[in-house]
Parts: C-alpha cells; structure tokens; sequence
C-alpha cells in the first residue's frame, strides 16, 4: 500500500521531504526497490489526478520534480543491488517530444531489474537510436512518446532500426500508445507503465 506521507509529500512538490523519506526508509533497511514502488504509486495516483482533470499541469510538474529527487537518492542503491548487467537497453523520447518523466521512470526501473541503459535523452532522432545500438552493441532499444503527433516518429524509428537489420529487439510505451499501435509498427514489446517495463523487456529478450 502506498505510504500517504509520499504521497503527501510529492503532491506538495515538497523535494526534500521526499529525499529525508527515501534515506530514512533505506537506513531501516528497506530495499531501494521497495522505496521506489511506492514514489511510483505515490506518483501514479498523481498521474491518475491529471488524466482526470483534477489537478493541471504545474501541479504535476511539482510533483515530478519531488520524484527525480526521489530517484537521485535511490539510483546508487539500486545500481549497487542490481548485480551483473543483463543486457544494454538504449532508451530515449523520440524526435519531436520533449517529455522524460516516463521515461526516466523506466530508465530506474530497468536499472533496478539489472540492464545498463544508455539514456539519449529526448527529442532523439531515429538514427541517433540505431547508430547508438550498434555502437554500444546494445540488445534493447526503448522507445517513449507523450504525444499523439511524436508517434509517427516512433512508427519511422522503429521502420530505420529494421530497415538496417539491426539484432535488438525494439520496446514501445507512452501515454498514447497502445498495444496495438506497437503490433503495428513492428515493435517487439510494449509496456503500459514504468512498473511492468522490466517484465516486458526480460519477455522480449527470451524471445531472441
């Protein structure tokens, strides 16, 4: 169940509150993959607020904010838990989208579950994503859109990354996107939230 001070204190954008929270629950001894399950149930309930209406935009952004706080303090824990890399994931926001909440979210989760990401940001053009595959001999490429305008950009990175026969396998997600829209551009998985993204990944590379 979801701590309400977390919740409380990220929808109060009230950063260092939430870093005293992450350090004092991992001093208990709770494991860093604990903590951020519950900063992101904490922040899916604000997210929910939003989708809903109930809450706008600078509210949200506030809250985001706490979490990145949030996540700076668990990212050692985390890495230092997470044991031998799994495999490489490159992971970005494509052209066009300049949203990395999400993907930052997956970004965390991925490492906690034992991947190396290489994390290109946003606004990524569609070859930065293969050339960085290939270069990095990366097995994953993660791809995140916010927008329904940025999800042809995603369709074209994923038709480049075939297109030159790259070996990865090639994982959507995104507020608009479906598990349709990624059947039909050709990706191989697509995960609805940050939460079932180590899943889906660790599915995909069994398929290899």
């Amino acid at each position: 169940m979801t701590s309400p001070t977390y919740y409380q204190a990220m929808s109060e954008g009230n950063a260092s509150r939430i870093k005293e929270m992450a350090q004092e629950a991992l001093g208990r001894g709770e494991s860093a993959g604990s903590v951020l399950a519950g900063l992101i149930e904490a922040l899916n309930i604000i997210g929910a607020s939003f989708r809903d209406g109930e809450i706008f935009l600078p509210e949200m952004m506030i809250a985001a904010r706490a979490m990145h706080a949030g996540l700076g303090v668990l990212r050692p824990a985390l890495a230092k838990s997470a044991g031998p890399r799994a495999a490489k994931v490159v992971l970005g926001t494509v052209q066009g989208d300049l949203h990395d909440i999400g993907k930052n979210l997956v970004g965390m989760m991925l490492e906690g579950g034992g991947f190396e990401i290489i994390d290109l940001g946003i606004d990524v053009p569609a070859e930065s994503f293969s050339e960085t595959a290939r270069e990095q001999g990366a097995q994953v490429i993660a791809l995140s859109a916010l927008l329904t305008t940025t999800m042809a950009q995603m369709q074209e990175t994923v038709r480049l990354i075939r297109a030159e026969g790259l070996n990865v396998k090639v994982v959507v997600g995104g507020a608009p996107v479906t598990a349709a829209f990624a059947r039909e551009i050709g990706a191989d998985g697509y995960a609805e939230d940050a939460a079932s993204a180590v899943g889906m990944v660790r599915a995909v590379l069994s398929m290899r």
